[in-house]
């Protein structure tokens, strides 16, 4: 099973800070009840509290987040929401204690 790898990568306007969280929430809310096997969401705030980066990481990506309405919800205004946003496939190249 090949696993997909991305890392988006955003600034939010400090106004819509509020929102983007209760957004992001209901999505890790409604993953965290269906569970989806094979499935890996993190998202990271950097120390500027309004960076963040997005790790998503599964079979056959984007894997469930489209049938999540909650998700249909976190990305109806994402481009209006952030200053800048960017995407990029990796490929993890060594890992220790971050999973399978």
């Amino acid at each position: 099973m090949s696993v997909d790898t991305l890392l988006i990568s955003y600034r939010l306007r400090a106004d819509r800070l509020d929102e983007h969280l209760a957004l992001l929430d209901a999505v890790y809310r409604d993953l965290a009840r269906l569970r989806p096997p094979g499935f890996r969401y993190q998202t990271l705030r950097l120390d500027d509290g309004l960076s963040f980066i997005d790790v998503v990481m599964g079979p056959d990506l984007p894997g469930p987040l489209p049938s999540l309405e909650s998700f249909g919800r976190f990305r109806a205004e994402l481009d209006e929401r952030c200053e800048q946003r960017s995407t990029a496939e990796f490929t993890v190249l060594g890992s220790y204690g971050m999973g399978e």
